[in-house]
Formats: C-alpha cells, structure tokens, sequence
C-alpha cells in the first residue's frame, strides 16, 4: 500500500491518541532483577530497603586516638591530662572503636610526653608511651554510630526512583545487593536502504535510545550499501546487527518478534514509493501517517498489538525531532522515567546553614514548593552521610567568603530535580515515624507523579515550620502534662493566629526498647538510672523526647543519673538500631521499630500521632490525594505489618482553629 496523501494531526493530540491505544493494547513497563552494581541509571520497581546498618560497628571519624572520655575530664592547656601506655589506642579514620573507649581525640590534640618517647601514630597496631592531652573528651565525640548514615529496615529507595551512584552507595552500604528495576525496553530499528543513507541514522537514533534507558537493536536488510554487512556499530556498543533479511516486511516481522518497539527509518516522501510505510500498513495497523511538524511531518505512527511501530523520515534532522518528539515518551514510559533538565532557581532556607569561609561549600538540601515559595531544608552534611546525596533535591553552594545563610535567607539553590516536578512534591517536616515513608510509597505508586519528602526535626520544628510557612504537613505527637491530651494546646501556644487543621493519623505504642531477653530487667523509667545501663535518647524538641523527661518527672527520676540521657538520636529506628547492635542498652521508642530490630518491648503509653494541616494547603489536589492514600486499606495493611499502631478515623479533623 502507498500513503499519496499525508495528514496534518498535531503532535500533542498525535501523541495522545497513540499513548492511549498503545496502553489499552496492553503496553506497560516490565521489571528485571538485577545486581545493585550495576543499577546506575536504572529506575526502581519495587521500593528497596536496608538490611544492615550503615556503619555496621561505632568506627572513628579522625585520626588519632580513642579514649574512655572520663579519663580527659579537666584537660587544659595549663593542666594537660596525661594518657599512659594501655588508656588509649591509636585509630584511623574508620577504624573500629575499640571495647571500652567512647571518645576520639583528634591527632592535632595529642601532644608527646615531654622526653618525646610518647606517640600516637594511627598506623601503630599498640600503644606507645605517655600522651598528654589538652583539651577533654565528650562522650560520642568524633565517633560514627552504627546506623549513623543508613539503619537496618529503612526505605533507602522507593519505587519509581531513579538509581544515581550515591544511591547506588547507600544500597550495598545497607547491605542490599539486588534489586528489582524496571526492564530496559528493546527498540528495533530498521534502516531501509535510499538515498539517505539511513543506515547511518540508526547509530544516532542508537545512541540517543541508549541516552534514555533503552537498548537498540539493528536490523539490516540485503540490496542495500552494506548488503551482508554483520555488524553496523563499534564493537562494544549496545547496537548490534541481528543479520540481514530480505525486505523490510521480514525485518518487521523479526523486530517485532525480538522488541518492544520499532523504528523504520527511510526516505518517506508525499506520493512517492514508501517502503516504510507500505511495511507497516502490511504487517501492522497505521494510526496516523503524517504530523503537523516541520521538519518530520513525513512521518508514521503504527502498532502491532501493544508494540508501536514507527516510521521516520531519512533526512537526519527530521528523523532526530520525530524519534525525539514521538519516541521517547514511549521510551520514558517503558523506563518509568521523566528527563531531568538541570537548572538553578531561587528558594528560602528553611534552617541556617553556617560554614566556613576558607572553602565553597556544597549543601544538599531537600526542596519543595509552599505557598509558591521554594522551601530549601538542608540535609546533614557530614562527610560520611552517603544517604544524604541519595535524598538531596538540590545543591546550594555556599561561596569562599561567607560564614553562613541565615534562616528565612533566599539563595540560589542547583536544582537535582525539574521544577515541575517539585511543584508536585509535598513537603513534610515534623516528626519521624516510618509511616510517613510508607505513606509516600503509596503516593507514588497510586498517582506516579506525586511524590513526599520527609524532614525530620521533632514535633515542635514540624509545628514552627507549619507557622511560618514551610510546610504543607507536619507529623506531631506532642503531651500536654497536665491534661494528658496530645497536641492542641501546643497549637494553640506555637501557632496562636491559628490557620491550621488538626488531622488524626493513628495511635501508635511507645514504651522502652530493649536489647533482646531484656538483661537489665527494664520494667519502668526508674529503672534507667541503674548503675550499667546505657540508655540513647531523641532530639531535644522531639515528642518522644518530651515524653521521657515527663515520664521521669513523673516517677521522680533523676535524668542526671541516666547514663547516655544527652546521646540524641533522630528518628526511632536510629535508636532501635543502636540497641539492636549492642551500643546501648534501652531508649524510648515506637513498637514498630522495635518489632523492626527484632528487639524486647516493655510499652509505655498509647500516643496520638497526628498530621498538622495550614489551610493554605488544605483542599488543594496533592493534600486530597495524601488523605485519599491515608484513608486507604492499603495504609492499613501496611500498618498491620508494621505493627503497634491502631487505625481507628485517618483523615479525620481532630481540631480546627
């Protein structure tokens, strides 16, 4: 059959229309598993979660030496405290900590014995002498915890995210060495000899597919310049020939047995014989033929079943804009993938930054639109904190010169993620609780283009970030010691202008998590200041955190008296990983960490933890759709497996003012 006319259909309506057909028909990406090495690039099918915490052991952070840090206490340049051979030991950076020392003095801080007979080379397996030190050690100073960058059972990927080499990192730290992905889709292409040498169109087209995800194959075709020919690429590319056939009916036919999709690239003109064109018309169905685009109107939208076939025009430039304009769409649905353009945009720092001003330094941030403002929420930036690149939407550089942003400060920010894209991101900050994780694996799942950050700061920075505009969620769990009711009455104190909606989210337990078969027989919070005990506490500001200085109130305890009630922690798997470890004996958390660790649980209380809503966000469609997945049985299920949280009303407003 010969097309003599060629339609004139827009592209965008060209497009969707074969979108919808092709997914009707059945097209949908597919997933592979392969080793996380060789994930680079890749996009996840499935979300991805730690298995080992990373670091695995407390490992030295400097060179120098590690102490049990009551031994420097009252160092100083006029009373220097001296070390004898068997009270310290040299340590490299990322050495294990030794068993029974808590602190690393930095090598610049250890001075020799005064005959010069004292040294602390880090590379020397044994004490050597007396050292003498000037300045005292804090407790956990200098020293990376197990789990300080990934803890066992965190989301380190969730589904549909794309895999970069700092991700890449986080996984095999985590101890994960598979994953599943989405499959890269095969995409058949046919150069049909002309005067256009098509065939050199293929390695284009070849390596733009490659650009975006896709593997290419070549199917070549007998009569033409490289008639016989066996390989039209480099060796080593991802191009290869699958032989010669005698006509583009047989190479379609091959292709479309071998592919996902196919591209027939020739010499299409209006009126003229068009192999490409009688091909598809005798082996496929042909959608639209011609586009209303200059250059590449020639061109062929087709479809065997689920598989598009199309045909490109021959004249390079036209056929780069069709397979570019036409092509990839398909490609990056296959891939389950959006092109990331890179660009910079102006934001408010939601936390000072303070730096140095010897160097340019470079801080990831998680970035999210509020009120039409680009909120940038800096993550940590310690040198080992791998995950923090794995997280970052964006990269503020701050200059030589400049000691630090302020809060509330607008600085350009490099974006890691597309505009677009973060427009459609929400933006919490509060309290941590795994369900917030489980809750944007959902969104993304459901809605695909809709994607969560989390920010954890503690219920109060969740409720202060509310009230100035930072945020469009914030998870809080905060205990009113005298009414026993959680929440309201820090709204009312924090965000006296009101403006907010109260939403309950579950009930979840807290109470002491324990190192397996409890050894210390911890029954209740006086229990903690036993002599022996190291207990790891959460951030100042933190519900938890609230709840465990009321509960010792409460029973009399003496904080003072608890061994490690200042070693602050971040989120409850954090804490649950360190006990789980053997660094710490107790902390107060939620069940479902400790069910996570595999660790004994003594509960505490049954808590409220609620979502805080402004109303500027409330009813917009990212807000409805969160409440929608809350209220879902999948949450539910989710939760259920989990464990220790009660789903009675999500959704629901508690309090509105």
């Amino acid at each position: 059959m010969v097309f003599e006319i060629l339609s004139n259909i827009p592209l965008d309506k060209a497009n969707t229309e074969y979108m919808e057909l092709l997914m009707q028909n059945g097209m949908a990406p597919r997933a592979e598993v392969i080793p996380v090495a060789l994930a680079n690039g890749r996009v996840t099918a499935e979300p991805a979660y730690a298995r080992l915490c990373s670091p695995l052991d407390n490992a030295s952070a400097m060179d120098g030496i590690a102490v049990d840090a009551k031994l420097t206490n009252g160092a100083s340049e006029a009373a220097p405290v001296t070390l004898t051979s068997g009270q310290y030991v040299p340590v490299g950076t990322g050495d294990a900590l030794p068993d029974g020392c808590d602190a690393v003095i930095m090598m610049e801080d250890v001075i020799p014995d005064n005959d010069g007979a004292g040294s602390a080379d880090s590379g020397n397996s044994a004490n050597n002498g007396t050292i003498k030190t000037v300045k005292p050690a804090a407790p956990w100073q200098h020293i990376r915890q197990i789990g300080e960058d990934i803890c066992a059972g965190e989301m380190i990927l969730p589904s549909y995210s794309h895999v970069v080499p700092a991700a890449i990192g986080a996984m095999i730290a985590g101890g994960v060495t598979e994953i599943k992905v989405i499959k890269r889709p095969v995409v058949g292409i046919i150069p049909i000899s002309g005067d256009i040498a098509p065939e050199s169109n293929a390695a284009v087209f070849s390596a733009m597919l490659r650009d975006w995800g896709a593997e290419a194959v070549v199917y070549q075709m007998a009569g033409g310049s490289n008639a016989g020919a066996r390989e039209s690429t480099p060796a080593g590319s991802d191009c290869c020939d699958m032989g010669v056939y005698r006509n583009s009916r047989e190479a379609l036919n091959a292709a479309l047995s071998d592919c996902d999709m196919v591209i027939i690239n020739t010499g299409s003109q209006a009126g003229g014989e068009d192999h490409a064109a009688r091909a598809i018309s005798d082996v496929c169905t042909v959608l639209h033929n011609g586009l209303a685009i200059k250059p590449g109107k020639p061109a062929i939208l087709g479809y065997s079943g689920a598989k598009p076939v199309i045909g490109v025009p021959g004249y390079p430039v036209s056929g780069i804009i069709v397979v570019e304009q036409v092509a990839r769409p398909i490609v990056d649905y296959l891939c389950r993938k959006t092109p990331e353009p890179y660009r910079y945009a102006e934001a408010v720092l939601s936390k000072s930054v303070v730096s140095t001003k010897e160097y340019l330094e470079f801080v990831r941030v998680r970035l999210g639109f509020v009120r039409d403002r680009l909120i940038a929420s800096p993550l940590s930036r310690g040198s080992g904190i791998v995950s923090s690149f794995m997280k970052a939407d964006g990269i503020v550089e701050v200059p030589q010169g400049v000691e630090s942003f302020e809060s509330g400060k607008k600085v350009d920010v490099r974006l890691l993620r597309p505009e677009e894209e973060l427009r459609r991101s929400l933006v919490a900050i509060g309290s941590h609780d795994p369900l917030l994780d489980e809750l944007a694996e959902l969104l993304r799942v459901k809605y695909k283009d809709i994607s969560m950050g989390s920010a954890h700061v503690g219920s109060m920075g969740g409720l202060i970030a509310v009230r100035r505009g930072e945020a469009h969620i914030a998870g809080t769990h905060l205990l009113d010691e005298e009414t026993g009711e959680y929440n309201i009455s820090f709204i009312r104190k924090i965000i006296p202008k009101g403006g907010v909606r109260l939403i309950e989210c579950v009930k979840r337990t807290q109470g002491f998590m324990l190192a397996k078969g409890n050894p210390k027989n911890v029954t209740d919070v006086t229990d903690l200041t036993m002599g022996g005990l190291r207990y790891v506490n959460r951030q100042r500001g933190s519900g938890t955190r609230i709840l465990i200085d009321y509960l010792c109130k409460q029973k009399g305890a003496d904080t003072s008296k608890i061994n490690g009630y200042g070693r602050e922690e971040y989120t409850h798997t954090s804490v649950a990983a360190l006990i789980a470890a053997g660094s710490a004996d107790a902390g107060l958390g939620i069940y479902s960490a400790a069910k996570l660790y595999d660790l004994d649980f003594v509960p505490v209380c049954e808590e409220q933890y609620d979502l805080l809503i402004p109303n500027h966000a409330w009813g917009s469609p990212m807000v409805e759709m969160l409440l929608e997945v809350l209220k879902s049985d999948e949450f539910r299920l989710r939760l259920d497996a989990l464990g220790g949280y009660v789903v009675e009303n999500p959704g629901n407003v508690r309090f509105e003012c």
